[in-house]
């Protein structure tokens, strides 16, 4: 199993919301764990998403200047690119699994990656699909 790990958008979201305290610390030493090991992989999707709900759909959302700048972070992180191949695997995914086609586009880009595990709180803790296996860190 491999040592990197894929981010979901949730992830990210909570380690810019400070609502619920125990979840934001989670999400933030996920992150910076991420960076140090080098070994933190996202999607454009979970970029273009982060970026929706934390301008726009938090109880206290960032400016559009302060949203890009934690953007321009992530950068570091392996960053999955959303092609024909990755849409047309989660098309496979959604068919498969009756996941919503969102849901399956970060199940596909995380298999593509190669990581070993997939943090997310949408998704089934514990469930394992190939290699990946999926964990709601905040359980």
């Amino acid at each position: 199993m491999s040592d990197k790990y894929f981010i979901d958008t949730n992830i990210l979201v909570y380690a810019n919301d400070r609502s619920d305290k125990r979840k934001h610390q989670i999400a933030k030493n996920i992150i910076l764990d991420g960076i140090k090991k080098e070994c933190a992989v996202i999607s454009a999707q979970v970029l273009i998403e982060f970026y929706v709900i934390i301008t726009q759909k938090v109880k206290e959302t960032l400016t559009h200047e302060v949203a890009l700048q934690d953007i321009r972070l992530l950068r570091y992180f392996e960053i999955i690119a959303i092609d024909f191949d990755l849409i047309i695997k989660a098309i496979d995914i959604l068919h498969k699994n009756k996941l919503s086609y969102w849901d399956s586009l970060i199940l596909a880009a995380a298999i593509t990656s190669g990581v070993g595990i997939l943090y997310s709180e949408d998704l089934n803790h514990g469930q394992v699909n190939g290699d990946i296996k999926i964990v709601n860190p905040f359980l």
